[in-house]
């Protein structure tokens, strides 16, 4: 099978999503924020090499590159394109990274199974279309802890007008004194 990439771009001016025509992720989803993260994922560790790549964010059938600004993309572009349909033939899109361990341990709490089922229903698929996603953490009270992922980690739409939509959607279908809150790294 020929492998193909489609690169698109998302409202994060620093990420970009690479599509591909095969999946690079099966189940769940995976954030890198460094090489010594990645160590048993080649095409990801290989992804670092490339100057100016802070994030390599892999889900389903794409992987959303972001950078530090430091480097125009039609400068890395190519070089990053031809990582990726290097590795691809190669790449075990079953491979298990923390993130599916991390969301196995918080899915126990009722809470947050129902708050996830609302965000997987209305927030989830707009921010997976840009390259990115959303991780709840935890709840503590009426505090929800998140996390973004893939381009929404650093763009700046994701601060504030994503959060807010965020905070209102689950005030109107879960509680109405929640508060959203992105956690601190």
């Amino acid at each position: 099978m020929d492998i193909k990439i489609l690169i698109q771009s998302t409202p994060n001016p620093n990420a970009l999503k690479f599509v591909l025509n095969i999946p690079v992720k099966m189940e769940g989803k995976v954030t890198y924020k460094g090489l010594d993260q990645c160590a048993h994922n080649p095409m990801a560790a290989a992804l670092f090499t490339v100057i100016g790549v802070v994030e390599v964010y892999f889900f389903d059938n794409y992987i959303t590159i972001t950078q530090d600004g430091s480097v125009d993309w039609e400068t890395v572009e190519d070089q990053i394109k031809k990582i990726i349909l290097e590795y691809a033939p190669h790449h075990d899109p079953n491979f298990y990274g923390e993130e599916t361990k991390k969301k196995t341990v918080v899915s126990n709490n009722p809470d947050i199974v129902k708050i996830n089922e609302i965000l997987d229903r209305t927030i989830r698929p707009a921010l997976q279309m840009d390259g990115g996603d959303l991780q709840v953490l935890s709840l503590e009270g009426n505090l929800l802890l998140v996390n973004y992922q893939g381009a929404c980690g650093s763009c700046p739409s994701s601060t504030m007008g994503t959060l807010k939509a965020i905070e209102g959607i689950l005030k109107d279908e879960f509680n109405p004194e929640i508060t959203v809150e992105i956690a601190a790294v």
